[in-house]
């Protein structure tokens, strides 16, 4: 192989790099959705709270792909998930 076909190589990898590093970093708007709402979920990426411990009802954050691979956010309420439970 010789250098230059090396170098436009190099090039072409950073720039993937840099563009999958800025892709990544976008956030999808969270969405808040009512009780029987269809949800289109084929991976979930996090799911996560803000429980910090507590028990009763917390904020939670689902961050999931469309069937279309569009990542979406969706912010919902649940119950803690509580370590002294049924004590």
């Amino acid at each position: 192989m010789n250098w230059n076909k090396l170098i436009a190589a190099s090039f072409f990898a950073v720039l993937n790099v840099a563009a999958f590093s800025a892709h990544a970093d976008v956030q999808a708007p969270s969405q808040t959705t009512s009780h029987g709402t269809h949800l289109d979920i084929k991976k979930v990426v996090s799911v996560v709270d803000n429980g910090g411990g507590n028990c009763g009802i917390v904020d939670a954050r689902l961050t999931y792909l469309d069937s279309s691979g569009a990542q979406k956010v969706l912010d919902y309420s649940k119950f803690a998930e509580c370590g002294n439970q049924g004590s």
